[in-house]
């Protein structure tokens, strides 16, 4: 499905916390550690769920009707090693409820609530067990002691097929935009691009994807035209 920059500019991307990269020197301590899910980002404002992008979610009915009226920001996951499979099942115009019925909302932050992130995250946990919504619970959290004890439990997540690790400041109140606040920290470098559009393929791939028109941070653009699956280049994101 292509979708024109007319269409894409109709929907508004929610004000969110972004992640920074960890580095050395950051002392992580003074911060709350959990798994980095490997999962697609979701925004509830009280109403509807929408994607990262502010793109509404087609999320069954039944999926939201009894989350609270008031803002939510976590990531709708199957599992470890399921990404593909899920990003099939939340973008899938028609929901399917069967495949819906293995999906969580895994809640992280609440926006714009007062205090620091301590104080937010307990409220998190408090909010997801009153509800007792079978598929909505809050991301546990931890604390370590230093950086060899952060790396000791990255090794660890990894080993068991885990993505990485995210880092929130416990002091911090909560805003948006992207800071030391929150960090990832994964075996790995990637950075984030975003998608202008959807280029066709040639050869095998006449008729379906070819290539994705990206731009970084910097402005920089360029095409990403390998790691697709035959799936992906019929059905691209």
């Amino acid at each position: 499905l292509m979708v024109s920059p007319a269409t894409a500019l109709e929907h508004r991307a929610p004000d969110l916390l972004l992640a920074d990269t960890y580095r050395a020197g950051i002392d992580p301590s003074g911060y709350w550690v959990s798994e980095k899910l490997d999962g697609v980002r979701a925004y509830w404002d009280g109403h509807r769920l929408y994607f990262r992008s502010g793109h509404p979610v087609p999320a069954p009915e039944w999926f939201t009707r009894r989350f609270p009226s008031r803002p939510l920001d976590g990531e709708l996951w199957l599992g470890r090693g399921a990404f593909e499979r899920l990003s099939g099942i939340v973008r899938t115009a028609l929901p399917v409820d069967a495949d819906w019925r293995e999906v969580r909302f895994m809640l992280f932050e609440l926006p714009g609530d007062p205090g620091d992130f301590t104080a937010r995250q307990a409220r998190l946990r408090h909010l997801a067990t009153e509800l007792a919504i079978p598929w909505l619970g809050a991301v546990e959290q931890f604390r370590v002691a230093d950086p060899s004890a952060l790396m000791a439990k990255l090794d660890a997540v990894v080993r068991d097929g885990g993505e990485g690790l995210m880092l929130h400041r416990a002091d911090a109140a909560y805003r948006s935009g992207r800071s030391d606040d929150l960090l990832k920290l994964k075996p790995f470098l990637d950075r984030e691009a975003r998608v202008l559009a959807h280029l066709p393929g040639k050869g095998r791939h006449a008729g379906r994807l070819g290539a994705l028109l990206v731009e970084d941070a910097e402005g920089r653009r360029f095409r990403l035209g390998t790691g697709f699956s035959d799936a992906q280049r019929d059905r691209p994101p």
